[in-house]
């Protein structure tokens, strides 16, 4: 193996990709053949489940599509997990138990990415020692500790034969790859719109002889993104009819329904690391008492019957088509409990419109950390999935003008541009730096 090329490894809330630099300075994601397609983005999920052998039981997993494969065909005795990357840096999360086996996030996330290498085939046959992550500027969930995922990030990479790790900011590889299009000095302003994060940097390049020079302003980034908004459209169009709202008697009192439980179950991907024993006994003993007992009879249905998956991609895809229709059909079934609902755009924007002017908030912290306005930022670079929300791109458009916005390789951007960052000689002027992670400059989720 090579000691001084370097991978770069973008491990996102809902997609993977990996790149490597070629000799001549080019760069190429991995792809794969599933399905008769040929993809890059590799989905981020783990399926594990028992297969009897001699001697007991095993437990097998399955990563990205294959794993998806594996829990349609037999969801009940398959454990699926995705959007893991959102426990990265919670120190709340130790571990979750599967078939009498704590896994810790960085057991998740190597055995991730041995079935990611699997599938890759002979394309991922040899790897070098080194590794650039990428990593947001700010994690999700509450009170993140940055520092503590950078850990479980090397555990996981030094399992599968890693030893030598750069972490770099995302939007900051988002901006490196972009910056190769640049004919001419320019300050950026990069918008890395994930799964769970929405990361900003403001960096300004130089073109010169040798390249491209860069001098970075700004960071920063606040902890709503795809997830968050696919979370709006279950929030109101499906917890309601999982008994959000409605009441119970206790002890000769009429109560609400606590809501604590659809903050959790509005935001599916957690549902099967949290979902035990435990909690299904209080929804049960909830609907003994309940004034709408068939509504949270549906809740126990979907919770039991672990659709996170089916549910997100339900709600992804209508969110997907409201970005070219003023309107979309939600229709979900499972365990016998439908879901059938129209989607306007226009709702669809006003559930998202605090979250939007958080998202602008941040992008005002990163201008006012760099000391400039926005007749200051020359270019801006839209990247990731939630990058394509019509209200999204306004939003910026508003703001800059519809001339220095500019987007490209939305699900691959950073991957690249990790994987170019790996080949520059002075490669620790674009890595965190310790003291990088005293706190992010905005960070109110």
């Amino acid at each position: 193996m090579s000691t001084t090329s370097a991978i770069g490894l973008d491990f996102g809330t809902t997609n993977t990709v990996l790149a490597r630099g070629g000799p001549g300075g080019e760069v190429a994601a991995t792809s794969f053949r599933h399905g008769g397609d040929t993809v890059t983005a590799f989905r981020s999920v783990l399926a594990l489940w028992q297969e009897q052998e001699t001697g007991g039981r095993a437990t097998r997993l399955e990563a990205g599509p294959w794993a998806i494969d594996r829990f349609i065909a037999d969801p009940l005795e398959c454990r699926f997990l995705q959007s893991f990357k959102t426990f990265a840096a919670s120190r709340a999360f130790q571990h979750t138990t599967i078939a009498g086996r704590n896994y810790k996030f960085e057991d998740l996330l190597s055995a991730f990415f041995r079935k990611y290498r699997e599938h890759a085939g002979d394309a991922l046959a040899e790897l070098p020692r080194r590794i650039v992550l990428g990593r947001p500027v700010t994690f999700a969930g509450g009170n993140p500790d940055p520092a503590l995922a950078a850990t479980r990030y090397e555990a996981a990479f030094r399992a599968v034969g890693f030893d030598t790790f750069h972490h770099v900011y995302e939007p900051v590889a988002a901006a490196y790859f972009f910056a190769q299009r640049l004919q001419r000095d320019a300050t950026v302003l990069v918008a890395d719109f994930g799964g769970g994060t929405s990361d900003f940097s403001l960096i300004h390049f130089t073109k010169t002889a040798q390249g491209v020079a860069a001098k970075p302003l700004a960071q920063t980034g606040v902890g709503i993104a795809g997830d968050t908004f696919d979370y709006r459209i279950i929030d109101v169009m499906v917890s309601p009819r999982l008994g959000k709202g409605t009441k119970y008697k206790s002890w000769g009192k009429v109560l609400d329904v606590p809501g604590h439980y659809y903050t959790n179950f509005a935001r599916w991907n957690q549902l099967s690391i949290l979902k035990s024993p435990k909690l299904i006994a209080e929804l049960r003993a909830l609907t003994r008492d309940s004034l709408d007992p068939e509504k949270l009879e549906a809740l126990i249905a979907y919770v039991d019957a672990d659709v996170g998956y089916s549910l997100y991609k339900a709600v992804s895809d209508v969110k997907m088509r409201l970005s070219s229709a003023e309107q979309a059909r939600l229709q979900f079934e499972a365990n016998g409990v439908g879901i059938d609902a129209t989607v306007t755009r226009r709702d669809f924007e006003t559930w998202i419109a605090g979250d939007l002017e958080r998202i602008d908030t941040a992008v005002s912290a990163a201008l006012t950390r760099a000391g400039l306005d926005e007749r200051g930022v020359d270019k801006v670079f839209l990247t990731g999935g939630t990058s394509f929300v019509p209200a999204v791109r306004r939003q910026f458009e508003r703001r800059f003008g519809t001339d220095r916005i500019e987007t490209g390789d939305q699900l691959v951007s950073i991957a690249y541009g990790l994987a170019l960052i790996g080949a520059d000689p002075d490669i620790e002027r674009w890595c965190v730096k310790p003291d990088d992670d005293t706190g992010p400059a905005i960070d109110m989720e």
